[in-house]
């Protein structure tokens, strides 16, 4: 692996959230970012691929470009993908994964095209191909032109490594993280979410201020490539900055299932000792003594119908709650519905922008520091 070359990096967004992904990407001294469809383009070699996967908080995958070419039928295709070089990425002993799609062009038939590069990489190389592989290589057919990509994350970089217990409908640590940096969060603040569930907000938010890398307790499909360098991906990722913060992170639930959820992954995260969850309804919350933070939430937003009323009622009674305890402080809410956000009478600003939240679009409504 030679660390000079320079690689196209792909970031995959969350749909929605490319800009605050690629605004992170950017603070944390990445060349040439861009906001391409699906994501973020970036310029490097292996040691900000590593980088990428430790340190984003917003990418679900990181994923490296490494060639293309054109071809206009499969038996070209074949020619192509026997003479790419696949001993300078993937070894011979670990099976990989190939996956196909194809868009306006001739070689129209994914699966045929994904048996030829099958068949090159064992042909060639010599390793299996496995269902079941953890490294991935990906195939993109656009208008003639094949893209070949390996997934250099392994599973989707939301799975921070330190989180066993999930509450239902759980909001994804890369979009919480998203989420608090959409509201202005930087870690300088308290957090507050009160209906926490399995505290996916509040350990984000503490993680932060505690300067913890999101992919500190987990491995990566870029330690299974060719050329790995332990030594040198150990020091990088043992090269942290911890920061100090005496603020603490507050979560509540009325589900004290939730709340002890919370409190498990905010010991196995290491943040408890700046976290603190209680089982509370949302009538009963109150500010934390210090300074004004911010209120982060995303409360049930009702799929059935005969919902909306029980809803209403209870982000109704959150707005009271927060324009009458919570003088000076944000708020962000992140509902599917409009109308239910604005149940809740509070000043809120021109909403976000729509986000995909596995199939139910969700929005961010935030509101400046509240009188």
């Amino acid at each position: 692996m030679e660390h000079s070359d320079k690689f196209e990096i792909f970031l995959v967004a969350t749909p929605g959230l490319e800009a605050p992904l690629l605004a992170e990407t950017v603070e944390n001294g990445f060349e040439n970012a861009r906001i391409v469809p699906g994501g973020v383009s970036l310029r490097g070699g292996w040691t900000d691929v590593w980088r990428a996967n430790l340190c984003l908080r917003g990418a679900n995958k990181v994923l490296l470009r490494i060639g293309s070419f054109p071809a206009v039928h499969l038996a070209q295709l074949d020619k192509r993908a026997r003479k790419f070089p696949w001993s300078d990425f993937l070894r011979p002993d670990v099976p990989v994964k190939v996956e196909a799609t194809s868009r306006k062009s001739r070689i129209y038939h994914a699966g045929a095209a994904k048996q030829r590069v099958e068949h090159a990489i064992t042909e060639t190389l010599g390793a299996p191909i496995s269902g079941d592989a953890t490294l991935r290589v990906l195939l993109r057919i656009e208008k003639d032109i094949c893209t070949f990509s390996v997934d250099t994350s392994g599973e989707p970089l939301h799975k921070r490594g330190h989180k066993p217990v999930v509450a239902k409908a759980p909001m994804r640590e890369t979009m919480a993280a998203m989420f608090l940096r959409e509201c202005g969060y930087t870690g300088s603040e308290p957090v507050l979410d009160p209906m926490c569930g399995s505290g996916t907000f509040v350990i984000e938010a503490a993680e932060i201020a505690l300067g913890l890398n999101p992919g500190r307790g987990r491995s990566f499909a870029f330690e299974d490539l060719a050329g790995f360098d332990p030594a040198a991906w150990g020091d990088l990722r043992a090269n942290r900055d911890m920061s100090e913060t005496d603020l603490v992170f507050s979560g509540s639930d009325r589900n004290s299932g939730a709340v002890e959820a919370a409190q498990a992954n905010a010991t196995q995260a290491g943040v408890s000792e700046v976290t603190k969850f209680q089982t509370r309804a949302v009538s009963d919350i109150k500010p934390p003594t210090g300074d004004a933070g911010l209120v982060i939430v995303n409360p049930p937003y009702g799929a059935r119908i005969g919902d909306e009323k029980r809803l209403r009622s209870l982000y109704g009674a959150l707005g009271k709650v927060l324009a009458s305890r919570f003088s000076g402080w944000r708020a962000g809410i992140v509902t599917s519905n409009a109308g239910l956000a604005r149940a809740t009478r509070l000043p809120l600003l021109p909403p976000g922008p729509v986000v995909d939240h596995g199939g139910t679009k969700i929005r961010l409504y935030r509101t400046d520091a509240l009188p």
